[in-house]
């Protein structure tokens, strides 16, 4: 197995990104000649080192990401919120994030078409925002 890839961070332009206004973090990071903050690197290439990757739900009292490992299918993704999800699984109603922030709701990204019905063999996509439909 080959060795993992190395992330170098500097600590003290870490803390400081942490403290700054959004701009001045962006500007601090171009100075340096980095793109994006060390932790956010350290993080995406943390879960693609372990296999890992996220699906969201959004719902009316909160939006939340889930870890789960790559080539989960959508019940064993449904267990990882309650193993009633996976016992009762229907199917997922799945969007991907990018096409859910354009259309700025389920409600549209559905109008729109961009929500797709899978079932039981579906394959979870690092990004995907998910509403499981079960019965118990």
């Amino acid at each position: 197995m080959a060795p993992a890839e190395a992330i170098f961070l500097d600590a003290k332009v870490e803390a400081e990104l942490t403290e700054l206004p959004e701009e001045d973090a962006l500007e601090l990071l171009q100075s340096v000649g980095q793109e994006e903050p060390g932790l956010a690197v350290l993080a995406r290439v943390g879960f693609a080192t372990l296999g890992l990757q996220t699906f969201l739900t959004a719902g009316p009292k909160e939006a939340r990401a889930w870890t789960i490992r790559k080539g989960a299918t959508a019940p064993e993704a449904a267990g990882v919120i309650h193993t009633d999800f996976q016992r009762g699984f229907i199917k997922a109603e799945v969007v991907s994030f990018p096409h859910l922030s354009e259309a700025g709701s389920m409600a549209e990204a559905r109008a729109k078409g961009w929500v797709r019905m899978e079932g039981k063999e579906y394959v979870m996509q690092d990004g995907d925002v998910v509403e499981f439909r079960f019965n118990v």
